[in-house]
Protein backbone atom coordinates (compact mmCIF):
# COMPACT_ATOMS: atom_id res chain seq x y z
CA UNK A 1 0.00 0.00 0.00
CA UNK A 2 3.00 2.43 -0.64
CA UNK A 3 2.57 5.88 -1.13
CA UNK A 4 -1.69 5.49 -0.28
CA UNK A 5 -2.51 7.16 3.31
CA UNK A 6 -4.06 4.47 5.71
CA UNK A 7 -7.02 5.56 7.92
CA UNK A 8 -8.38 3.17 10.71
CA UNK A 9 -12.07 3.10 11.46
CA UNK A 10 -14.36 1.13 13.36
CA UNK A 11 -17.93 -0.49 12.67
CA UNK A 12 -19.95 0.10 15.67
CA UNK A 13 -23.37 -1.17 16.30
CA UNK A 14 -25.02 1.56 17.83
CA UNK A 15 -28.37 1.78 19.67
CA UNK A 16 -26.92 -1.88 21.44
CA UNK A 17 -24.66 -3.53 23.42
CA UNK A 18 -25.07 -6.76 21.48
CA UNK A 19 -22.88 -7.12 18.34
CA UNK A 20 -25.16 -7.77 15.06
CA UNK A 21 -28.18 -5.75 16.73
CA UNK A 22 -28.56 -1.98 16.50
CA UNK A 23 -27.95 0.37 14.29
CA UNK A 24 -24.66 0.02 12.13
CA UNK A 25 -22.14 2.88 11.51
CA UNK A 26 -18.90 3.17 10.23
CA UNK A 27 -16.16 5.58 11.96
CA UNK A 28 -13.16 7.01 9.96
CA UNK A 29 -10.54 8.68 12.18
CA UNK A 30 -8.64 10.99 10.55
CA UNK A 31 -6.41 13.78 10.59
CA UNK A 32 -8.24 16.22 9.94
CA UNK A 33 -10.67 17.48 6.95
CA UNK A 34 -10.83 15.28 3.87
CA UNK A 35 -12.19 16.45 0.15
CA UNK A 36 -15.58 16.10 0.04
CA UNK A 37 -15.17 13.63 -2.84
CA UNK A 38 -13.24 11.35 -0.65
CA UNK A 39 -16.15 11.26 2.23
CA UNK A 40 -18.55 10.63 -0.65
CA UNK A 41 -16.62 7.24 -2.18
CA UNK A 42 -15.59 6.25 1.17
CA UNK A 43 -19.17 6.53 2.70
CA UNK A 44 -20.64 4.79 -0.59
CA UNK A 45 -18.09 2.02 -0.03
CA UNK A 46 -19.29 1.20 3.36
CA UNK A 47 -22.92 1.54 1.98
CA UNK A 48 -24.25 1.70 5.34
CA UNK A 49 -26.70 4.47 6.09
CA UNK A 50 -24.05 6.94 7.29
CA UNK A 51 -20.49 6.68 7.74
CA UNK A 52 -18.92 9.23 9.90
CA UNK A 53 -15.19 11.43 9.80
CA UNK A 54 -14.01 12.49 13.14
CA UNK A 55 -10.74 13.96 14.64
CA UNK A 56 -9.71 16.03 17.80
CA UNK A 57 -9.58 19.57 17.05
CA UNK A 58 -7.42 21.04 19.13
CA UNK A 59 -8.09 24.87 17.99
CA UNK A 60 -12.01 24.08 18.77
CA UNK A 61 -11.06 21.73 21.93
CA UNK A 62 -13.47 19.27 21.00
CA UNK A 63 -14.10 16.12 18.47
CA UNK A 64 -14.85 17.05 14.98
CA UNK A 65 -17.48 14.97 13.38
CA UNK A 66 -19.08 14.60 10.15
CA UNK A 67 -21.54 12.05 8.37
CA UNK A 68 -22.57 11.20 4.69
CA UNK A 69 -24.84 8.77 3.42
CA UNK A 70 -23.96 6.66 0.98
CA UNK A 71 -25.84 9.12 -1.92
CA UNK A 72 -23.17 11.87 -0.76
CA UNK A 73 -25.37 13.93 1.00
CA UNK A 74 -23.83 15.39 4.26
CA UNK A 75 -26.07 14.49 7.48
CA UNK A 76 -27.14 17.34 10.09
CA UNK A 77 -28.63 16.33 13.68
CA UNK A 78 -27.69 13.91 16.69
CA UNK A 79 -29.00 10.44 15.78
CA UNK A 80 -27.11 6.86 15.82
CA UNK A 81 -24.03 8.85 13.64
CA UNK A 82 -23.01 11.28 16.05
CA UNK A 83 -24.08 8.80 19.00
CA UNK A 84 -21.71 6.14 17.65
CA UNK A 85 -18.84 8.63 16.82
CA UNK A 86 -18.37 9.78 20.25
CA UNK A 87 -18.91 6.30 21.35
CA UNK A 88 -16.12 5.05 18.85
CA UNK A 89 -13.82 8.00 19.87
CA UNK A 90 -14.22 7.06 23.74
CA UNK A 91 -13.67 3.71 22.87
CA UNK A 92 -10.90 4.09 21.64
CA UNK A 93 -9.37 5.94 24.52
CA UNK A 94 -9.48 9.13 22.82
CA UNK A 95 -9.64 11.80 25.77
CA UNK A 96 -11.81 14.03 23.58
CA UNK A 97 -13.29 16.04 26.60
CA UNK A 98 -10.22 16.55 28.65
CA UNK A 99 -9.66 20.27 27.49
CA UNK A 100 -13.53 20.60 28.44
CA UNK A 101 -15.27 21.90 31.33
CA UNK A 102 -16.34 18.77 32.99
CA UNK A 103 -20.07 19.57 33.36
CA UNK A 104 -20.71 20.68 29.89
CA UNK A 105 -19.21 18.30 27.54
CA UNK A 106 -19.79 18.83 23.76
CA UNK A 107 -18.45 18.23 20.17
CA UNK A 108 -18.62 19.88 16.57
CA UNK A 109 -21.15 18.38 13.94
CA UNK A 110 -20.13 19.93 10.71
CA UNK A 111 -20.32 23.69 12.56
CA UNK A 112 -22.54 23.32 15.30
CA UNK A 113 -21.40 22.63 19.07
CA UNK A 114 -23.73 19.56 20.38
CA UNK A 115 -23.87 18.99 24.32
CA UNK A 116 -23.43 15.55 25.46
CA UNK A 117 -23.70 13.43 28.69
CA UNK A 118 -21.61 10.96 28.86
CA UNK A 119 -21.75 8.04 31.52
CA UNK A 120 -20.35 4.61 31.81
CA UNK A 121 -22.03 1.06 32.10
CA UNK A 122 -21.61 -0.10 35.50
CA UNK A 123 -21.35 -3.81 33.99
CA UNK A 124 -19.28 -3.32 31.01
CA UNK A 125 -17.56 -0.12 31.12
CA UNK A 126 -18.98 0.96 28.00
CA UNK A 127 -19.85 4.21 27.34
CA UNK A 128 -23.44 5.62 27.45
CA UNK A 129 -24.01 8.91 25.63
CA UNK A 130 -26.82 11.24 25.52
CA UNK A 131 -27.34 13.61 22.94
CA UNK A 132 -29.12 16.99 23.45
CA UNK A 133 -31.79 17.77 21.37
CA UNK A 134 -33.34 21.10 20.98
CA UNK A 135 -37.22 21.01 22.87
CA UNK A 136 -39.46 19.65 19.79
CA UNK A 137 -41.76 22.01 17.57
CA UNK A 138 -44.43 20.35 16.29
CA UNK A 139 -45.36 21.78 12.53
CA UNK A 140 -48.37 20.68 10.41
CA UNK A 141 -50.28 17.44 10.74
CA UNK A 142 -50.46 15.84 7.21
CA UNK A 143 -53.70 14.00 6.08
CA UNK A 144 -54.10 10.51 7.43
CA UNK A 145 -55.71 9.01 4.17
CA UNK A 146 -52.53 10.16 2.05
CA UNK A 147 -50.26 8.19 4.70
CA UNK A 148 -52.03 5.08 4.73
CA UNK A 149 -51.94 4.99 1.27
CA UNK A 150 -48.34 5.24 1.08
CA UNK A 151 -47.77 3.07 3.73
CA UNK A 152 -50.23 0.11 2.38
CA UNK A 153 -52.88 0.47 5.05
CA UNK A 154 -55.96 1.47 5.65
CA UNK A 155 -57.16 4.61 7.08
CA UNK A 156 -58.31 3.09 10.36
CA UNK A 157 -55.43 1.12 11.07
CA UNK A 158 -53.79 4.79 12.11
CA UNK A 159 -54.77 5.23 15.43
CA UNK A 160 -56.34 8.48 14.29
CA UNK A 161 -58.31 8.56 17.76
CA UNK A 162 -55.54 9.95 20.31
CA UNK A 163 -52.89 11.34 17.60
CA UNK A 164 -53.09 12.25 13.94
CA UNK A 165 -50.05 12.17 11.56
CA UNK A 166 -47.60 15.23 12.41
CA UNK A 167 -44.44 16.76 11.32
CA UNK A 168 -42.25 17.54 14.77
CA UNK A 169 -38.63 18.86 15.15
CA UNK A 170 -36.33 19.09 17.44
CA UNK A 171 -32.99 19.12 15.16
CA UNK A 172 -34.97 17.24 11.83
CA UNK A 173 -38.09 17.84 10.98
CA UNK A 174 -39.90 14.22 10.31
CA UNK A 175 -43.29 13.05 10.34
CA UNK A 176 -44.56 10.98 13.51
CA UNK A 177 -47.25 8.47 12.16
CA UNK A 178 -49.28 6.66 14.83
CA UNK A 179 -50.37 3.02 13.72
CA UNK A 180 -52.85 1.09 15.87
CA UNK A 181 -51.13 -2.01 16.53
CA UNK A 182 -47.76 -3.55 16.08
CA UNK A 183 -48.62 -6.38 13.66
CA UNK A 184 -50.00 -3.37 11.41
CA UNK A 185 -46.53 -1.56 12.56
CA UNK A 186 -44.10 -4.71 10.93
CA UNK A 187 -46.49 -5.52 7.98
CA UNK A 188 -46.70 -2.49 6.39
CA UNK A 189 -44.78 -2.16 3.13
CA UNK A 190 -44.40 1.28 2.02
CA UNK A 191 -44.55 2.65 -1.45
CA UNK A 192 -41.11 4.57 -1.44
CA UNK A 193 -42.19 6.84 -4.14
CA UNK A 194 -45.28 8.18 -2.38
CA UNK A 195 -43.13 8.66 0.59
CA UNK A 196 -40.43 10.94 -1.24
CA UNK A 197 -43.31 12.61 -2.97
CA UNK A 198 -45.15 13.37 0.44
CA UNK A 199 -42.17 14.18 2.55
CA UNK A 200 -40.98 17.11 -0.35
CA UNK A 201 -44.58 18.35 -0.67
CA UNK A 202 -44.19 19.29 2.96
CA UNK A 203 -41.15 19.71 3.65
CA UNK A 204 -39.88 17.15 6.02
CA UNK A 205 -37.55 13.87 6.02
CA UNK A 206 -38.64 10.67 6.88
CA UNK A 207 -41.47 9.11 8.20
CA UNK A 208 -41.30 7.48 12.16
CA UNK A 209 -44.16 5.03 12.65
CA UNK A 210 -45.27 4.37 16.31
CA UNK A 211 -47.44 1.80 17.91
CA UNK A 212 -47.95 2.22 21.70
CA UNK A 213 -46.96 -0.64 23.67
CA UNK A 214 -48.47 -1.74 26.97
CA UNK A 215 -46.29 -4.31 29.56
CA UNK A 216 -42.79 -3.58 27.75
CA UNK A 217 -40.25 -2.17 29.30
CA UNK A 218 -40.15 0.13 26.53
CA UNK A 219 -43.45 2.45 25.84
CA UNK A 220 -43.82 2.49 21.59
CA UNK A 221 -42.32 0.59 19.36
CA UNK A 222 -40.98 2.26 15.74
CA UNK A 223 -39.77 1.70 12.26
CA UNK A 224 -38.31 4.39 10.17
CA UNK A 225 -38.92 5.53 5.95
CA UNK A 226 -36.63 7.78 5.08
CA UNK A 227 -36.67 6.84 0.49
CA UNK A 228 -35.90 11.09 0.38
CA UNK A 229 -32.04 10.98 1.66
CA UNK A 230 -32.14 6.83 0.78
CA UNK A 231 -32.67 5.22 3.86
CA UNK A 232 -35.70 3.26 2.99
CA UNK A 233 -35.65 1.64 6.48
CA UNK A 234 -33.38 2.39 9.44
CA UNK A 235 -32.90 0.34 12.42
CA UNK A 236 -32.18 2.94 14.90
CA UNK A 237 -32.83 7.22 14.22
CA UNK A 238 -32.31 9.21 16.94
CA UNK A 239 -33.18 12.03 15.09
CA UNK A 240 -37.09 10.65 15.10
CA UNK A 241 -36.59 9.52 18.69
CA UNK A 242 -36.42 13.19 20.13
CA UNK A 243 -39.10 14.89 18.45
CA UNK A 244 -41.34 11.25 19.05
CA UNK A 245 -41.42 11.69 22.99
CA UNK A 246 -41.36 15.79 22.36
CA UNK A 247 -44.60 14.69 20.57
CA UNK A 248 -46.04 12.04 23.35
CA UNK A 249 -45.22 14.88 25.86
CA UNK A 250 -46.64 17.71 24.57
CA UNK A 251 -49.97 15.54 24.11
CA UNK A 252 -49.91 14.34 27.79
CA UNK A 253 -48.78 10.61 26.78
CA UNK A 254 -45.94 11.28 28.57
CA UNK A 255 -44.19 12.87 31.43
CA UNK A 256 -41.27 15.19 31.29
CA UNK A 257 -38.19 14.66 33.77
CA UNK A 258 -39.03 10.86 33.40
CA UNK A 259 -36.60 8.63 31.08
CA UNK A 260 -38.83 5.75 28.25
CA UNK A 261 -37.34 3.78 25.87
CA UNK A 262 -38.10 3.27 22.32
CA UNK A 263 -37.74 -0.16 20.18
CA UNK A 264 -36.87 0.26 16.72
CA UNK A 265 -35.51 -2.20 14.17
CA UNK A 266 -37.10 -5.25 14.91
CA UNK A 267 -38.75 -5.79 11.18
CA UNK A 268 -34.81 -5.84 9.76
CA UNK A 269 -33.48 -7.85 12.75
CA UNK A 270 -31.46 -5.19 14.34
CA UNK A 271 -33.38 -4.23 17.65
CA UNK A 272 -32.44 -1.19 18.94
CA UNK A 273 -33.16 0.17 22.25
CA UNK A 274 -33.23 4.29 22.09
CA UNK A 275 -33.48 6.28 25.41
CA UNK A 276 -35.49 9.23 25.80
CA UNK A 277 -36.18 12.08 28.10
CA UNK A 278 -38.21 15.11 27.65
CA UNK A 279 -36.74 18.33 29.67
CA UNK A 280 -38.13 21.82 30.05
CA UNK A 281 -34.52 23.19 28.23
CA UNK A 282 -34.15 20.27 25.63
CA UNK A 283 -34.70 16.34 24.81
CA UNK A 284 -32.01 13.45 25.76
CA UNK A 285 -31.89 10.62 23.16
CA UNK A 286 -28.88 8.46 23.71
CA UNK A 287 -27.85 4.59 24.60
CA UNK A 288 -24.50 2.83 23.92
CA UNK A 289 -22.66 1.41 21.27
CA UNK A 290 -20.18 -2.00 20.59
CA UNK A 291 -17.47 -2.07 17.92
CA UNK A 292 -18.30 -4.99 15.77
CA UNK A 293 -15.35 -4.59 13.64
CA UNK A 294 -12.66 -2.46 13.29
CA UNK A 295 -9.72 -2.29 10.20
CA UNK A 296 -7.96 0.33 8.21
CA UNK A 297 -8.81 2.22 4.43
CA UNK A 298 -6.80 3.84 1.94
CA UNK A 299 -7.03 6.72 0.43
Amino acid sequence: MEGRKALEYYVLDVFSNESYKGNPLSVVFTDGNLPLDTYKDISKEFGYSETSFVYYSTRDKALMVRSFTPTGIEIDGAGHNLLGAVCGALLKGMPIFEEQNESEPFVIMKHSAIPLTVSFDTVTFYPVVQMHQKSAVIKQEIPTYRIAVALGLKIEDLDVNAFVPTIVKTEVAHTMVPIKNSQLLNSCVPDNQLLVEISKEYNFEGFYCFTITEGQEHIVETRFFNPKIGINEDPATGTAAGPLIGFLTQKKFTKSDKEYKILQGVKLKQASMIEVMNREEDILVGGSSIITMKGELYI
